[in-house]
């Protein structure tokens, strides 16, 4: 019995080793590859979850087979075989071109199966107006959960307080839109560390930092863009003793910015208070933050100088103040950084704080700084020559100030790690010698509206790797040199304009990485060459370029092309159907001809039907042809002037069914007849109708009613054209040419340039036609017009008495007609109006008065050429009705005296002279005969002048 029981320990024994040998090996085996078979439900729960998701890139083509432990995003446990991580986090979300490589659809709850999982990851990805699932908060072994930027909306639900175990949670939904109206369920995270709710509304939660405030292991918050609007004073005990980083960024706080609760915690590393419409200056308490490393108080309204007490700040390393109102010297403001820290600084960031003076003679401590950040100040006086001594120093930015001095070798010679380098919009003078050769390597160069001319700067030459270069506005009148198309293959965003930089365009443009340019407003000649095969945007106007346009333009993805004000020859190639991005064309201001290419052949060759333009200006050109065909496809078209061509026909009844989003059209000097079709006024967007100076004739459609864009005075279309105008051409402050297309409208009598306020007009100028009939009525519920002119035409009838109902109008103009009746009392009522022309109709009666039409210029001159108007401000005054008047009996007849007199006199003369002619021209018998008709003659004509004479009395 006993060697029966020794047996069975040692069996036992055995066993156990065996056991723990086997393990081992299994172990040994997992780590060197061979990976064993998930666990079979837990399986099948992945895959339901894949199958309610939509997955355009294919990232999850892994899941197949049985071993979905290798499958891509999962991991399993090397002891339990249990998923215990599912990481599933999309492409960068900063990255639009990753928009198609992100995971939306459902998040099924097969996955509450795997109660095993410590890692859930499903940040940037697109679960487009999906909830987070209230089953997460059965994970009880979850450690990590980031569902950031990932689309998702609703409420966040309180069931994520269940995760005891969480140390990271993040729900950032820049992308999403979700709330909470109670956040009690955060105190339950008693192990949390990272709690990233930023663009979560928190607007009704007045509890926050207390619920924070049982969190003592936190470290990092980030509460930015929640709505907040409270913060307290104090804490009564602060358990945030572990708290290093703090963002509270753009919430609604309204008050001093002390005291606050933030300022008692003393762990504190990077504090982000910015815009949360903090005032007042710094307070006391922050001396006590002596672990703090980087401090960002940005886009307050803090008034006053910090205070002297910040020297306990001993180990602060970056500095953030941006879009605040400091309103104070910058050197007194320098003075009263920690003394301590002045060696430790490496960022010094303070753009728009409308800081004053000049810079300091000396800053010699700052030596660590990499980043010194001034931009958008009230700065004056020169770049100190410290500068030059910051040898960390890799970004230095005081553009947009009011420095000027001169910038020599003395301060660039020793920033041998400098890479961006911007001082654009000040009046420095950059005298560097053409020999002089940089010790820096810059990636970014931004020298805007500063001197650097009359040469080309030869020191560029040595900057091989920029990738946005702005010289604009900067003085040079040189020929470009040969070194600078070298120099710029690699540069990204080129602006060069607004100089007299003159040179042809090298060939080698074709081999630039660039992907915008401005070369505008120079002395540019020669052909355009081919363009870089990356460009997107290309600004070439106001040069002397001359020339057929490129067969191949060669840029197919180009969205923006400017070549107006040139001396452009030739017709406009076929190889423009190419363009399909196109979205802003100016070719106006050149010597194109012939037709446009119509593009039916390239789309039967490639099968696309449409092109993206929104803004086309071929004014003033000898173009020429029917109305363009080449317009049948853009349908996205806003934009458009043809005007001063030599465009014919009629206007196609396609134009309003073709062009539905079509607010500006302008086809003024060119030879269009017949009538406007009835189809045009389905354009409902239209706001801008100009057809003056055309063959035009016919009636004007009653229709017009439905020109909703001359109808709306709301700034309907503001964000419509956002982005149709300018062409947003920029790389940081590298800011290129707003283009805002230049319309010039003839309103107030006289042709005025509206650029970017083009938007607001609304105009409709049918002059110099062959149109007739009346005005229509319903022209009176065009309110929004702020421009109408009919003049030149010959419309008759009577004015329309609801034309004073165009309340917006301020210039109206409708000279040069036939138009009859008196001119509507309802007039008076256009207070807006500025400009006013009625001149050469045939209108009758009193003018009217009142109002604005008492202030109008020359007021003479609006009703001349209509001899029926009378009263002020015309000479010719107004017979009174419905008044008798008595006149005296000696005035009668003194009267009358004068009168017969006068009537005696002319009748005399008459008929003296005709009796000369019966002597000399005639017989004895015509003679008697003769003066027998004038004696017969001379009593009908004395008895009808007594007659009317004594009536006129009788009437007075």
């Amino acid at each position: 019995m006993g060697m029966l029981r020794v047996s069975c320990i040692q069996i036992a024994i055995a066993l156990l080793v065996f056991t723990h040998t086997k393990s081992s090996t299994q172990a040994s085996t997992e780590t060197n590859g061979t990976i064993k078979k998930c666990i079979a439900h837990e399986r099948s729960a992945l895959l339901t979850f894949r199958a309610g998701l939509s997955d355009p890139a294919n990232r999850l083509s892994s899941w197949e087979g049985d071993s979905c432990c290798q499958w891509k995003g999962v991991q399993c446990s090397n002891r339990s075989s249990h998923i215990v991580k599912l990481d599933l986090q999309g492409p960068d979300c900063d990255n639009s071109d990753a928009s198609m490589q992100v995971l939306g659809g459902n998040i099924s709850s097969s996955l509450i199966v795997l109660q095993q999982l410590q890692y859930l990851d499903l940040s940037c990805n697109r679960f487009d107006k999906v909830q987070i699932p209230e089953f997460l908060g059965s994970f009880h072994e979850l450690r990590y959960l980031d569902l950031s930027q990932s689309s998702l909306v609703g409420r966040i639900p309180p069931q994520l307080g269940n995760l005891s175990n969480l140390r990271y949670l993040n729900l950032d939904s820049i992308f999403g839109d979700t709330h909470s109206t109670d956040i009690t369920w955060l105190s339950r995270l008693s192990s949390l560390e990272h709690l990233d709710m930023s663009w979560v509304n928190l607007s009704t939660i007045t509890n926050w930092v207390s619920v924070m405030n049982m969190l003592p292991s936190l470290v990092s918050l980030d509460l930015s863009f929640c709505d907040l609007s409270t913060s307290p004073d104090s804490l009564w005990h602060s358990n945030l003793t572990s708290l290093e980083y703090l963002s509270i960024s753009a919430n609604n706080f309204h008050k001093l910015i002390a005291p606050n609760w933030f300022w008692d915690l003393t762990s504190l590393k990077y504090l982000d208070a910015s815009a949360c419409q903090f005032d007042g200056p710094f307070p006391d308490e922050i001396g006590n933050m002596t672990s703090t490393v980087h401090l960002d108080l940005s886009e307050n309204n803090l008034v006053g100088m910090i205070p002297p007490n910040l020297k306990n700040l001993c180990n602060l390393q970056e500095l953030f103040l941006f879009q605040n109102n400091i309103n104070g010297s910058i050197t007194e403001f320098i003075n009263r950084l920690p003394s301590c820290s002045w060696n430790k600084f490496k960022t010094l960031f303070l753009p728009e704080s409308n800081l004053t003076g000049s810079l300091p003679a000396k800053l010699e401590p700052f030596r660590n700084l990499a980043w010194l950040e001034l931009s958008d100040n009230k700065l004056t006086g020169p770049v100190p020559l410290w500068v030059g001594k910051l040898t960390n120093l890799a970004e230095l930015d005081l553009s947009t100030n009011n420095l000027d001095g001169t910038l020599h070798e003395g301060h660039l010679s020793g920033l041998v790690n400098l890479e961006r380098l911007s001082l654009s919009d000040n009046s420095i003078a950059i005298r560097l010698n053409s020999t002089w050769v940089p010790p820096f390597s810059l990636t970014e160069v931004e020298l805007r509206s500063c001197i650097l001319g009359p040469k080309f700067p030869m020191w560029l030459k040595w900057q091989t790797n920029i990738y946005n270069l702005d010289i604009s506005n900067t003085s040079i009148y040189d020929m470009v040199p040969d070194w600078f198309w070298t120099m710029a293959s690699s540069v990204n965003t080129l602006n060069i304009r607004s100089n007299q930089i003159s040179g042809f365009l090298s060939p080698k443009m074709e081999l630039m990485r660039a992907f915008a340019m401005d070369l505008s407003s120079n002395q540019f000649t020669g052909p355009i060459p081919k363009l870089p095969i990356n460009l997107t945007k290309l600004d070439l106007s106001r040069n002397n370029l001359s020339g057929p346009l490129p067969l191949d333009f060669g840029a197919p993805r180009l969205e923006t092309l400017f070549l107006y004000n040139n001396f452009i020859s030739g017709s406009i190639p076929s190889s423009l159907c190419k363009l399909r991005l196109l979205r802003l064309l100016d070719l106006s201001g050149n010597k194109l001809t012939g037709t446009l290419p119509d593009c039916q052949d390239y789309e039967s060759t490639t099968n696309t039907t449409s092109f993206s333009i929104h803004n086309l200006s071929l004014r003033n050109n000898n173009l020429s042809g029917e109305f363009p065909l080449f317009l049948w496809n853009c349908q996205q078209l806003i934009f458009l002037d043809l005007s001063h061509n030599q465009f014919f026909g009629t206007l196609h009844s396609w134009i309003g069914g073709r062009l539905p989003s079509l607010a500006f059209l302008r086809l003024r000097h060119n030879m269009f007849c017949g009538h406007i079709p009835v189809e045009l006024t389905n354009l409902v967007k239209l706001q801008y109708l100009d057809l003056a100076y055309n063959n035009l004739s016919g009636i004007i459609p009653k229709s017009i009613v439905n020109f909703k864009g001359m109808a709306l005075t709301a700034d309907k279309y503001d964000d419509e054209y956002e982005g149709t105008l300018d062409s947003g051409m920029s790389e940081g402050l590298n800011e290129m040419i707003e283009y805002d297309d230049n319309f010039t409208v003839v309103t107030k009598g006289q042709e005025q340039l509206y650029t970017g306020e083009i938007i607001y007009m609304v105009n409709l100028d049918l002059s110099c036609n062959n149109f007739i009939g009346n005005i229509p009525e319903e022209i009176g519920s065009l309110v929004a017009l702020k421009s109408l002119n009919v003049s030149w035409n010959s419309f008759t009838g009577k004015i329309p008495e609801k034309i004073g109902a165009l309340v917006q109008v301020e210039s109206l103009d409708l000279s040069h007609n036939e138009l009859s009746g008196e001119i509507p009392t309802s007039l008076s009522a256009l207070t807006s109006l500025s400009h006013l022309n009625m001149s050469y109709n045939n209108l009758t009666g009193k003018i009217p008065s009142g109002n604005q039409l008492q202030v109008l210029d020359d007021q003479a001159s609006i009703y001349i050429g209509n001899p029926g108007l009378c009263g002020p401000p015309l000479s010719n005054k107004c017979p009174e009705t419905g008044m008798i008047s008595v006149v005296p009996e000696d005035r009668k007849d003194a009267g009358g005296d004068a009168f017969f007199l006068s009537i005696s006199t002319i009748s005399g003369f008459a008929i003296g002279l005709w009796t000369v002619f019966c002597i000399l021209l005639f017989g004895t018998k015509q003679r008697i005969a003769c003066f027998a008709a004038s004696d017969s003659l001379c009593d009908w004509l004395y008895a009808q002048v007594a007659l009317c004479w004594s009536s006129l009395n009788d009437y007075r």
